[in-house]
C-alpha cells in the first residue's frame, strides 16, 4: 500500500475510532453514600450501594431488658459519629434478645443527634468475602460508615473468615478511620463447636489450629452479650410496647395473653413479644405505624 493510500485511509479509521467509543458502554459510577442514611451492599454484577429509603428500626428506648449491653454500643457509636475513636462490636448470644434492633436504633439515634453524620452498611454474609472491595470504597467517601451483617457465622471448609480477620486487622493499609464493623451471631465465637473439636482431632498442633479459629472474635473490640429474658422482663417488653401504641386493653388481661402466646411460641424473647403485639394490635383493629 502506497503512502498516499495510508494518509487516505487515516480519516476512515479516525472515524471508525470515534464511533467505537461512543458505541462503547460508559465506566460504572463509583457507588456513592448520598441521598440515604442507610444502604444494602451488593457486590455483583456491578458493585452498588442499594439505598434504603426507611430502616426497619425500633425507637431504642422500647428495647428492654437489654439497658447495659444498649448503653455499651451506644455510646460508642455516638462517639464514632462524633469523630472520635470507636471500635468494632460483636453483639452475640439468644435468639430474639434485639441485637440487629439494637444496631439499627443505635444508628438512628446518632443520625437523631446530628442528621446525616452516620450511614448504615448492611452486607449479607454470603459476601463477606467482598468486603475488602467495599472498605475501598468507604475509603475514599468523607462520610462515617458502620458496615453491619446480621447473623454472621461460618461452617466447616468455609474459609471466607479468614477475609474477615484481615479485615478486622485492618492489613497493610489499616482499617478505614471512617468506618467501623458491627455484626450480630447467635455464637461467641462465630464457629460451630464440632468445628473446632475437629480442629483438635485431627491438626498437627491442635493448640495453634484451634487458636487460629477462635482468635477471630478477638478482632472485635466489643463484645456484647446477650441473654435469655425472665418473665418481668418480658412483661417490661410488652408494657413497653402497648403504651407506646396506645393499645386500649387492661395489664392484667395483658400479662395473661403474653404468658399464653409465649408458652405456645416455646419460650420469651424481644422478638416474641413483638409478634405478641402485632397479633394482639391486630385483633383490636389497631395499626402500628
Amino acid at each position: 500500500m502506497s503512502l498516499t493510500d495510508q494518509h487516505a485511509l487515516l480519516p476512515v479509521l479516525s472515524r471508525i475510532a470515534e464511533a467505537l467509543e461512543r458505541l462503547a458502554p460508559a465506566p460504572p459510577a463509583s457507588p456513592s453514600l448520598e441521598g440515604a442514611d442507610a444502604f444494602v451492599w451488593h457486590p455483583l454484577p456491578v458493585p452498588r450501594l442499594s439505598p434504603v429509603p426507611r430502616v426497619a428500626a425500633v425507637e431504642i428506648g422500647l428495647l428492654q431488658g437489654v439497658e447495659r449491653q444498649k448503653d455499651i454500643l451506644l455510646e460508642n457509636t455516638m462517639r464514632f459519629a462524633r469523630g472520635l475513636p470507636a471500635n468494632n462490636a460483636m453483639l452475640w448470644g439468644a435468639r430474639g434478645m434485639g441485637k440487629s434492633s439494637l444496631v439499627k436504633a443505635a444508628h438512628a439515634a446518632a443520625n437523631a443527634e446530628k442528621p446525616g453524620s452516620l450511614a448504615l452498611i448492611e452486607i449479607q454474609r454470603e459476601d463477606i468475602r467482598t468486603l475488602p472491595e467495599l472498605l475501598n470504597i468507604l475509603r475514599a467517601s468523607s462520610r462515617r460508615s458502620v458496615v453491619f451483617c446480621d447473623d454472621l457465622s461460618f461452617e466447616r471448609e468455609d474459609a471466607d473468615y479468614k477475609a474477615l480477620k484481615s479485615v478486622l486487622d485492618g492489613g497493610i493499609e489499616g482499617r478505614p478511620s471512617n468506618v467501623l464493623f458491627y455484626a450480630t451471631s447467635n455464637r461467641r465465637h462465630l464457629m460451630p463447636r464440632d468445628m473446632i473439636d475437629n480442629e483438635r482431632s485431627t491438626s498437627i498442633n491442635p493448640g495453634e489450629a484451634v487458636e487460629e479459629k477462635v482468635s477471630l472474635s478477638d478482632r472485635f473490640g466489643l463484645w456484647i452479650g446477650f441473654h435469655n429474658c425472665d418473665q418481668p422482663t418480658f412483661f417490661a417488653m410488652i408494657e413497653g410496647y402497648a403504651k407506646e401504641f396506645r393499645l386500649p386493653i387492661e395489664p392484667e388481661a395483658l400479662h395473661a395473653e403474653a404468658v399464653e402466646w409465649s408458652v405456645t411460641r416455646g419460650g420469651r424473647s424481644g422478638r416474641v413479644a413483638w409478634q405478641f403485639i402485632q397479633d394482639l394490635a391486630g385483633r383490636l383493629g389497631q395499626r402500628l405505624d
